[in-house]
C-alpha cells in the first residue's frame, strides 16, 4: 500500500493505511478543485518553466522505440517532446485526475494526429498500464511526489533501470529564505498538500539509483534524476 508500517501492530498498521489513504483523497479533492478553475488559463502562465521543462525531458535520454509515463500530464505541454523522442515505434502514456485538464491534453493529442498518445484519468494510485515503461516524468507533481501510495504505484510500472526525471519547487535555502512564505503561497495555488517544500523528492530518492539533483530558478526549483532500481519497495 506504500505505507510505512514496520514496527507496529495490525491495529496500528491499519490505522497508519487508512490515515494515509485519507489524506491522499483529501489532496486529491483539493488539487481537482484547484486545477477545475486554473485549467482554461495554465498553458499561458507556464512560460518561465519551459527551459526546465526541456531540460527534465531530455534528462530522460529517451530513445526512438521507448515507452514513456508523463505523470500529471496536465494540460500536455511535455507531449510533443516526449512524441518526438520516441517516434512512431515508440508509446506515450499520460495521466492525470482533473478531467478538466485533460480535455486540453486530447484536443492536443487529436489536433496533432498522434496514435501512440494514450491519455488516462485516474489517480496515480489507482494507475494501470498493459506494459512496463522505460522512463517516467514528473514535472512539477509535488501531491504525487509526497504520497507513497502514487510513487508505489507509478514505480510498479516501471522495468529495472527505468529512467526518471523530476522538476519541481522547494524552498530557498540561505540568504533568501525569508522569502519561503511567498513560496508555499505559490505553491498553494496548485497543489492540494502544498508544504513539505525543504527535499520535496525525499520519498523518491530512496527508490531510485544513480540519484542526483541540482537547483533551478535561483534555489526556487529543482531538477532531479535517477533510475528505478531492480526491486522497487511499496
Amino acid at each position: 500500500m506504500g505505507v510505512e508500517i514496520s514496527g507496529r501492530g495490525p491495529a496500528q498498521a491499519l490505522g497508519a493505511i487508512a490515515a494515509s489513504e485519507a489524506a491522499d483523497d483529501e489532496t486529491r479533492r483539493l488539487s481537482r478543485a484547484k486545477y477545475r478553475h486554473r485549467a482554461r488559463l495554465y498553458d499561458r502562465l507556464c512560460g518561465p518553466t519551459w527551459p526546465i521543462r526541456e531540460r527534465a525531458v531530455a534528462a530522460l535520454v529517451l530513445r526512438p522505440g521507448d515507452r514513456v509515463l508523463d505523470v500529471g500530464c496536465g494540460t500536455g505541454l511535455s507531449l510533443a517532446m516526449l512524441r518526438e523522442a520516441v517516434g512512431d515505434g515508440g508509446r506515450v502514456w499520460g495521466v492525470d485526475h482533473s478531467r478538466e485538464m485533460l480535455m486540453r491534453a486530447r484536443a492536443r493529442v487529436e489536433s496533432a494526429g498522434w496514435r501512440n498518445v494514450d491519455l488516462i484519468e485516474a489517480a496515480a494510485q489507482e494507475l494501470a498500464l498493459p506494459a512496463p515503461v522505460d522512463a517516467l516524468l514528473f514535472h512539477y507533481t509535488h501531491d504525487v511526489l509526497r504520497s507513497p501510495a502514487a510513487l508505489a504505484a507509478l514505480l510498479a510500472h516501471a522495468r529495472p533501470g527505468a529512467r526518471v526525471a523530476i522538476a519541481g519547487i522547494k524552498y530557498f535555502t540561505g540568504w533568501l529564505a525569508p522569502l519561503n512564505p511567498w513560496v508555499y503561497w505559490k505553491n498553494r495555488g496548485y497543489n492540494g498538500r502544498p508544504g513539505e517544500l525543504r527535499t520535496p523528492w525525499d520519498r523518491i530518492a530512496p527508490r531510485l539509483t544513480d540519484w542526483r539533483w541540482e537547483p533551478t530558478q535561483w534555489g526556487m526549483g529543482y531538477l532531479a534524476s535517477g533510475r528505478v532500481a531492480a526491486v522497487v519497495e511499496a
